[in-house]
Parts: structure tokens; C-alpha cells; sequence
């Protein structure tokens, strides 16, 4: 009978307890509000607010409405921001791993992509990022990045000799544009479009989703499928915001994240297709037949100033190996 009332005792406690604060989580995202990094987040959102009868919920600032993409990491790591959606090759300069995901001509397509992403290197390097001050959730898709111009195509790794080309604000990204013969010139991704019609660079490089929705299309009608890199999204949380949950929370925010990521891959693909129908209707010269392993040769000592760290190097190792 004692034991009945003990029971019954720490049940009542269990029900009066008060619940974890409510609370509203500030999300950056650099892209416009239907795309899909903004929906999968919208769609995570859903679910948290489900899991916790309402009492969080994610509130997403798309369309750099918080600031471009490096002053976002920087908001998040000192807990301004309290989720962030990022590429990974920014996020080199905090978390040397990320550098690696980044690395040109590193995935043989998109399949051993998710099978890196989704096993156990992918979560390793998730787990990396938590000494550098941030949390970091799930991968999203990025599509594989390719050089676009504006006043005539590139049909072979001469032809970027000397040409301006904007990069992600990334020393990994101006490595390998130098390896190219071009010059990077780092601009904040809201900056490219102008700068390419005003003729301050003469290209860029980004996946079909971002040349068509920025409308980079419309200024730079020349896109040569270098797929060079397949570096992903990453998205994460600052340490701050997290240490605020409690372990139950935190349980059913990592489980929307990975949710998220499913519903996003979907999306991704839709768009994907969408954008790559949409910049051949107006005309955009696609090259695809080039000699592609001049630009694989070209690489060898930006992977060499990556893979000069042993643990790096065994890293990359073991995703070649990967099936």
C-alpha cells in the first residue's frame, strides 16, 4: 500500500511540475522564403511545436533579413542567433572538418554524398563542431556547384585565366579558384548580382537552385558543369540556445532536425530540376563537355594544404573509401 501512495506522490509531482519555459528561436537563412533550406527549417518548426505541446517554436528570417551568411555565424557562435542555416565551406574558418566536406571533386555523386552524410562520418563531423562554440543538427542538400559567367562560356580550364569570380567568403573557396588561374573576389551572396551586371566580376560559381532564384541567370547566361564541389548545408545551433533546453527538448530537436532533412531532399530535387528547365528556356549556354580531369589536376594543392593535418587526411581517406 506504501508503495502505491510513493507512486502516486511522484506522479502528482511529475504533472505539477513546471514545464521548460516557452520560448521562440530566431533562425537565419540567407535564401528567399520558398526555398527549400527555409522550408525544411519552417517544417522542422512544425514539428517541435508538436513534440512540445507548443511551448517552443523555430522563427525563420529568411532572405538575410539577420545579415549575410559570415556575419550569421558569427551572431551564432556568440548566441545572438540561436539557429542557423550555413554552407559548410564558411564555417571552415571555425570547424577544420567542414573544410573537408567542402574539398573540389571529394564526392562521386550524390549517392556517396548522403551515404557520407548519413553514416557514421557524417556524424562525426556534426559531433566536431561542438568545441568551436556551435551545435550543429543535420546536413541539408546543396547541389553540386558549378562556374557560371557573364559575358562568354568557359570551355576549358584556360579560359578562366585571369577572370574575376566571385567566392564564398571561404580561404578554402579563394584557394581553389586561384588553383583555376582566376581571381576570386569574396563578396557576401546578396552583393553578387549587381556586381555581376555592373561588370565588377565576371562570374560566380553556386548550384542551379541559387544561379535561378538570385537571378544570376539573367546576368550571366554561361554555366559549364564543373560540379566542382558538393560541399552541403549545414544547419546549427548556438551553444547558448542549446544549453537552454532541457534533455528532453534537446532529444526532440535533434529528431525534427533529422526529419527536416528528409523533407528538404525531396524539395531540393524539385527545385533542382525546376531551375535547370527554367535557365535553358531563356537561352543559358550549359557546357558540359570539357576536359574535366584538367580541372581535377588543378586541385591537387588545395587537397594538399587541407590534407597537411593527419586527422583531415585520414578523414578523407575514409570517405573515398566509402562506398
Amino acid at each position: 500500500m506504501r508503495s502505491l501512495v510513493v507512486h502516486a506522490l511522484i506522479l502528482v509531482a511529475f504533472l505539477i511540475a513546471p514545464a521548460a519555459p516557452a520560448r521562440e528561436f530566431r533562425v537565419a537563412d540567407t535564401q528567399v522564403e520558398d526555398y527549400p533550406t527555409v522550408q525544411a527549417v519552417l517544417h522542422m518548426s512544425r514539428l517541435i511545436e508538436e513534440q512540445t505541446g507548443g511551448r517552443h517554436r523555430l522563427r525563420v528570417f529568411h532572405s538575410r533579413q539577420l545579415g549575410e551568411e559570415q556575419d550569421t555565424i558569427e551572431q551564432t557562435r556568440v548566441g545572438a542567433i540561436d539557429l542557423n542555416r550555413t554552407n559548410v565551406a564558411p564555417m571552415g574558418a571555425f570547424v577544420p572538418a567542414a573544410n573537408v566536406l567542402a574539398l573540389p571533386f571529394l564526392f562521386r555523386s550524390k549517392a556517396h554524398l548522403h551515404a557520407v552524410l548519413d553514416g557514421p562520418i557524417g556524424e562525426e563531423i556534426l559531433a566536431s563542431f561542438e568545441p568551436h562554440g556551435f551545435v550543429a543538427l543535420t546536413f541539408y542538400d546543396s547541389g553540386a556547384r558549378s562556374i557560371y559567367t557573364r559575358d562568354r562560356p568557359v570551355r576549358s580550364l584556360a579560359d578562366l585565366a585571369g577572370l574575376r569570380l566571385r567566392v564564398q567568403q571561404s580561404d578554402l573557396m579563394v584557394a581553389m579558384v586561384k588553383a583555376m588561374g582566376a581571381v576570386p573576389v569574396q563578396l557576401p551572396y546578396g552583393q553578387v548580382e549587381t556586381a555581376l551586371a555592373t561588370g565588377l566580376i565576371d562570374g560566380a560559381e553556386n548550384n542551379w537552385p541559387s544561379y535561378v532564384t538570385t537571378g544570376h541567370y539573367k546576368v550571366a547566361p554561361h554555366y559549364i558543369l564543373t560540379e566542382h564541389t558538393m560541399s552541403p548545408e549545414v544547419l546549427v545551433m548556438s551553444r547558448r540556445a542549446w544549453d537552454s533546453l532541457s534533455a528532453d527538448d534537446k532529444a526532440i530537436f535533434r529528431a525534427a532536425a533529422r526529419a527536416s532533412n528528409r523533407a528538404m531532399r525531396q524539395q531540393w530535387n524539385a527545385l533542382e530540376e525546376r531551375s535547370r528547365e527554367q535557365a535553358r528556356a531563356v537561352g543559358t549556354t550549359v557546357v558540359g563537355r570539357f576536359d574535366r580531369d584538367a580541372f581535377v589536376a588543378a586541385m591537387a594543392g588545395v587537397h594538399a594544404g587541407v590534407l597537411s593535418d593527419p586527422a583531415l587526411r585520414r578523414l578523407v581517406e575514409r570517405i573515398r573509401e566509402s562506398e
